[in-house]
């Protein structure tokens, strides 16, 4: 033990956990494929893959069936002695809390409570043949419920349903036909259904699963917090005991919200008193359940246990005689004849049935996947589509409200002990016989009690509020769309505003691909590691080279930002460069031919003593019709990185290569192809090589297919940006050997020149001097 005052020494982690060194040929991707050959990829006709879809035996039809079928996979593998008695119990308490939950939910769908309890009985009797998930309790779900309550009260609300008062009181009195009313309701709603499970088990049947991935998490978290303060504001009028007009669509909430506190005066106590108390106890114990969770082996049904000494409590105190309360008054007793609703109301409640399903189903879903990774099981998204279809669809000849999952209810079934589906259809039986028998009991019950349940199980949903600035923290974006997609549900309604947060939530997506990211690349001396220069120290820019990642698509909404970010990083404009060389070229040739500049092998000179008409300001205008003159520019040789005899403003390109690291390109379009073609031209106009790194197989094809290759080599393709760079590096350094054998050439032939010429003035000078010495003779 070390002393006390003592620092003990952390343990010296390795710099190094190991170390490899790897000689291989630089490739490029045609020099690879010429070595290893691509294997050439099966097109299979159409012909083909219908033959081998329609093919059947009896493995497959089997295997078939039981996809279709998941009973018939698990309940022959079912653990009577293991999981029997925990499904009972499961099934028993789960039941409970479905049959109150049943009839709580109800009131949001603005159907009569009975109904609820049929809602919560038939949709399990088919999702335990067709569902894949073993855990969630299928039923009625608060936001769902209040997006079908929307629709019902749009296409019946209470001014259609007006009749005379037969009080005698004043000569114009009306009063609502409660007993019409609510019969079209109902039939409204099971209509909806039944839409719902349509549209379901079409997008099941043509595996259109994947749909839900498009509505994430910020979103879903958003919108059922929104649909949570919905629920609260369409219960606070039914625990208040006060009237209000029946709302809907844009501003909804608000007028609701308003409406309440200006007839706040009429608020019924007892009903009031009864809700609040209700809230406060469900809210009490469903904190110690949670709290206590490993030490309690059963959830406390709070719900249940409220509401049998409410119930008690209403009818022996007669709180509707004597205080009017608002009470259940009426629960139909046993099972209705199934019967085909109106399928004419399809076209009026089309576009919000879109919206419910896909709700419904992304909810189940969401909560199936949770406990699916918990037990370390699979479901199938495309077959939950058609269990929940075929459930709504069933339920929808029942008189039932559309059906998904609720979180409470499925979490008492799973942590209860519920090991399959067969705690979901005993719990199907504790709803039956709350319906054949127990119905009579349950009429004194106080509406107010069941909205406090309604509102006590929305803590959760309440609480993903403080999600948001953890969510800030981690991604920014993403906490956008959740503060964005609640909002415009609370204030667009449900259904609108569910669509407004998905366009949002694309649209980011969008901006996020058309703005990516990108990096200029510097090297780890003596390694094969590139990163990047600003986000690492002791990283060399390489000398003559530019290297960037695009962390991106390529694709015609971003091939203006790819351009911006090779600009910003080369530190030049190519087309700028090009454009100003021709121009300084161009008046080159024109002093040339005035006699004012040579042109000499080693470079432009200008005569002694001549006065240079060239030498004026520019101005940095660009003539278009003058750059399409045709130049003889490679007659002349010119330095463009050194002093030109002209006063033109060409910009100074610091670099011969440009490597572009692709490995994060996942795909190319047409205009992305295009937008590559062009970018390679136009540096290899001002003598910038253009190379690129780390394509992907596939997008190579597709750059093989847009005709890419017609104008551009293979060999500029390389395997890695490394492979890049060292080819680079050798070219380099080929051309500075040539360069050095070159010139040395040139200094010997200039050297051979002086010496022949020097011969010739000595042999010159000598007959000079014969020629002299002759004449003088002659005299």
């Amino acid at each position: 033990m070390d002393a006390p005052g003592s620092r003990s020494e952390p343990p010296q982690l390795c710099e190094h956990s190991g170390s490899y060194v790897v000689s291989r040929r630089v490739y490029s991707e045609h020099t690879f494929q010429q070595q290893y050959e691509r294997r050439l990829q099966e097109r299979r006709t159409l012909r083909d893959r219908l033959a081998t879809s329609c093919s059947c035996s009896r493995k497959r039809a089997l295997g078939v069936l039981k996809t279709i079928m998941p009973i018939l996979d698990w309940l022959p593998k079912y653990r009577i002695k293991e999981w029997l008695l925990s499904d009972i119990i499961s099934g028993v308490s789960t039941g409970l809390v479905g049959t109150l939950q049943g009839m709580a939910y109800a009131l949001l769908a603005a159907v009569p409570v009975g109904y609820g309890l049929y809602s919560a009985f038939f949709p399990i009797l088919t999702y335990f043949i067709f569902g894949t998930s073993r855990h969630i309790s299928v039923g009625p779900f608060p936001v769902v419920s209040l997006m079908v309550g929307s629709v019902v009260l749009t296409l019946a609300p209470d001014e259609n349903f007006l009749i005379p008062s037969s009080n005698g009181t004043a000569p114009n009195a009306t009063m609502i036909d409660s007993a019409a009313r609510d019969a079209e309701r109902v039939v409204i709603a099971s209509t909806l259904t039944l839409l719902v499970g349509i549209i379901q088990l079409v997008f099941g049947g043509l595996q259109i699963g994947f749909i839900v991935r498009y509505l994430a998490d910020p979103l879903i978290g958003g919108f059922t917090t929104a649909a949570a303060f919905q629920v609260l504001v369409s219960q606070l009028k039914i625990i208040l005991n006060v009237s209000t007009k029946n709302y809907n669509g844009v501003l909804s909430i608000i007028y609701t919200l308003v409406e309440i506190f200006q007839n706040i005066g009429n608020t019924n106590v007892a009903d009031f008193i009864a809700g609040l108390l209700t809230i406060i106890i469900c809210m009490a114990v469903k904190e110690l359940n949670d709290r206590f969770k490993h030490k309690i082996p059963v959830p406390i049904p709070i719900e249940v246990i409220v509401t049998i000494i409410a119930t008690a409590i209403s009818y022996g105190a007669n709180l509707e005689k004597n205080y009017n309360a608002g009470i259940v008054k009426s629960i139909p007793r046993g099972f209705l004849p199934p019967a085909l609703p109106p399928v004419s109301l399809f076209s009026k409640m089309l576009t919000a049935s879109f919206s419910i399903a896909v709700v419904a189903y992304a909810i189940a879903v969401s909560v199936g996947k949770v406990y699916a990774i918990k037990y370390d099981y699979t479901i199938d998204g495309n077959q939950e589509f058609i269990a929940f279809g075929i459930s709504n669809i069933f339920s929808g000849f029942f008189s039932c409200f559309v059906a998904t999952t609720a979180l409470s209810r499925t979490a008492v079934q799973e942590s209860t002990g519920g090991k399959t589906q067969v705690a979901g259809i005993l719990s199907a039986g504790v709803v039956m016989i709350a319906i054949v028998a127990l119905g009579k009991l349950l009429e004194p019950l106080q509406k107010s009690v069941l909205a406090a349940v309604v509102i006590a199980n929305l803590k959760g949903m309440f609480m993903q509020v403080c999600d948001v600035p953890h969510l800030w923290r981690q991604n920014k974006i993403d906490a956008v769309i959740w503060v964005f997609t609640c909002i415009m549900s609370i204030i667009l309604g449900l259904d609108l505003g569910l669509l407004a947060g998905l366009i949002f939530g694309l649209l980011t997506v969008v901006l996020r691909v058309q703005f990516p990211s990108w990096n200029g690349l510097g090297n780890i001396p003596s390694t094969d590691i590139y990163k990047s220069t600003k986000n690492y120290k002791n990283i060399e820019e390489l000398e003559g080279m530019k290297i960037i990642r695009f962390s991106s698509p390529i694709f015609y909404g971003n091939v203006d930002g790819f351009k911006k970010c090779i600009k910003s990083t080369v530190g030049f404009d190519a087309i700028r460069v090009y454009n100003k060389r021709l121009k300084a070229l161009r008046k080159i040739q024109k002093l040339i031919k005035k006699g004012q500049l040579r042109a000499t092998k080693n470079g432009i000179i200008s005569d002694a003593g001549s006065s240079n008409n060239a030498f004026e300001p520019d101005e940095d205008i660009e003539d278009p019709e003058e750059l399409d003159i045709p130049t003889k520019e490679i007659e002349i040789q010119v330095d463009w990185n050194s002093d030109i005899p002209v006063k033109v403003n060409v910009p100074r390109v610091p670099i011969h290569s440009l490597v572009l690291d692709c490995g994060a390109v996942s795909f190319l379009d047409v205009v992305g192809v295009r937008s590559l073609r062009v970018i390679v031209k136009e540096f290899q106009r001002i003598d910038v090589n253009v190379y690129f790194a780390s394509f992907q197989d596939h997008v190579i094809e597709k750059l093989e297919k847009c005709g890419f290759f017609n104008d551009n080599r293979k060999d500029i393709f390389f395997l890695t940006v490394h492979d890049a760079v060292l080819h680079v590096q050798n070219q380099v350094k080929s051309r500075e050997i040539q360069d050095s054998l070159l010139e040395t050439i040139s200094l010997i032939q200039d050297h051979k020149d002086r010496l022949e010429l020097m011969e010739a003035e000595l042999i010159e000078g000598d007959l000079s001097v014969e020629d002299e010495a002759m004449r003088r003779l002659a005299f």
